[in-house]
């Protein structure tokens, strides 16, 4: 059954090895016709979940198998309830419920006993970051005795909120929860900017300016460390070690991503705020460096592994975020139109010429620059591609909704926090500054290990 369950992505791989990168018709796409870009969708997504087996009797339900970590299967069933939001089709969604509440745990905060060796602040922000999906997307409630969607999302907040550390870097979330778990002493800017967005949809579905002063204080934190840059460049972590002030300068995808949408849903809260206005526009030009103008400036490209060949397993998935998220910043941010429906398009397009591949002809690759399969398939480039692709229906639905406008999720703020209240939230003013000099120092130190990378990403001028 197993072999089953794999054999067109087993076989397609092996022909690869064998006799060169195979290739099919591809997906078609026609981007100003809404059933082809369902049935497009329909398509990839089916592809998508042929790597679930959790719903196979006596398979865990709600993980993906080796090598997927558990993060990535929370990020998969939030693209699906977008895909039923897109298409209408609901033929996973009660795969997609089962799976959520299934790996709530049982302080119903996305803290499964079982994740303990891996589970890092980041991986649990994407499992709420589907529970807020289905929140404001409206996605069926769960049972009756089940925890709301919305309740969900709110207990991670505020686990999250627990674990601000103003003790190391002046503030921020570490990467790993737990001690003993490598990345304890990392700081990430996925980590942090997962609880920032979080903070900011929760602000704007709820109305509660609690969320939006978290939002607020996380966003100025990340802003004063190197991590951040005044051009809008996003860098990957720093360790405590350091106070945080020399950076890995990797960049990626869904770090930009995850500010954008948070940013995007502050400045739906504050009416359009200016501030809010200016940071969606810098993110936004800070999220060209993923369109390289050899491609035109439109096609996504996950600069840091995916031409080098370097990509590993979590990796191929991180476009799929940016795809959504730009999308979501179209809705409640309408000025980001102009910016981000070519580059959907162009994206889409070169999605749907990659999955041609496998033995189905419709396995999907990785590089949307290329015009034949590039050999790669997975989970990731799966989502990536149906993330991107039925990204270009997001101005035939509704934006998402609010508690006070159309929204059915019922909430618990005090949710994962101990008592019948709220957490009580430390005072924003006690985030310690990391001085002028300590930037400046990491900008010298960043400067050089940026040049040892330049090898990294010879490919600009000449692929």
């Amino acid at each position: 059954m197993l072999f089953s369950r794999w054999k067109p992505q087993l076989l397609g791989a092996l022909s690869a090895l064998m006799f060169g990168v195979q290739t099919g018709d591809a997906i078609q796409l026609d981007l100003g016709d809404t059933n082809s870009i369902k049935s497009a969708a329909s398509t990839v997504a089916a592809g998508m979940m042929s790597f679930y087996q959790g719903n196979q009797t006596g398979m865990p339900i709600g993980l993906l198998p080796n090598p997927y970590y558990w993060w990535e299967a929370g990020a998969m069933f939030d693209q699906m309830i977008h895909y039923w939001f897109y298409t209408g089709d609901s033929t996973y969604n009660n795969i997609t419920t089962e799976a959520l509440l299934a790996q709530v745990g049982p302080d119903n905060n996305f803290m499964p006993p079982n994740q303990t060796k891996t589970e890092g602040n980041d991986d649990q922000a994407f499992w709420a970051f589907a529970a807020m999906s289905a929140a404001e997307l409206n996605f069926p409630d769960p049972p009756a005795k089940s925890p709301s969607w919305l309740a969900l999302a709110q207990a991670v907040f505020n686990l999250q909120v627990s674990r601000w550390d103003l003790q190391n870097c002046g503030g921020g979330l570490r990467w790993q929860i737990y001690t003993f778990n490598n990345g304890y002493d990392y700081k990430n800017s996925i980590s942090n900017g997962g609880f920032f967005q979080l903070a900011a949809r929760l602000a704007r579905y709820t109305g509660n300016d609690t969320y939006a002063q978290w939002a607020e204080k996380s966003y100025d934190w990340i802003t004063s460390t190197p991590l951040f840059t005044d051009k809008y460049i996003i860098y990957d972590g720093a360790q405590i070690e350091n106070n945080c002030t020399i950076v890995d300068p990797l960049q990626w995808t869904y770090n930009i991503g995850t500010f954008l949408m948070g940013a995007a849903n502050m400045y739906n809260y504050t009416n359009g705020n200016e501030t809010w206005r200016t940071r969606v526009e810098g993110l936004l030009n800070g999220s060209q460096t993923f369109f390289p103008s050899q491609y035109g400036n439109k096609i996504m490209v996950e600069i840091a592994c995916e031409p080098q060949i370097t990509c590993n397993n979590d990796q191929p998935s991180f476009k799929a975020y940016l795809s959504r998220w730009m999308a979501a910043a179209t809705q409640i941010a309408p000025f980001t139109v102009n910016f981000v429906q070519p580059k959907l398009h162009a994206s889409a397009q070169g999605a749907a010429g990659q999955c041609s591949g496998g033995a189905d002809g419709k396995t999907c690759g990785r590089m949307w620059y290329k015009n034949t399969w590039d050999g790669k398939t997975g989970v990731g480039e799966q989502m990536s591609a149906l993330s991107v692709i039925q990204a270009n229906l997001i101005s035939k639905v509704p934006g998402p909704v609010t508690a006070n406008n159309g929204g059915t999720s019922k909430g618990n703020p005090a949710a994962s926090s101990g008592g019948d209240n709220p957490v009580q939230y430390n005072d924003p003013s006690a985030n310690a500054k990391i001085t002028a000099g300590d930037k400046a120092g990491a900008g010298i130190l960043t400067a050089l290990v940026l040049g040892s990378l330049l090898g990294c990403v010879w490919w600009i001028s000449f692929v």
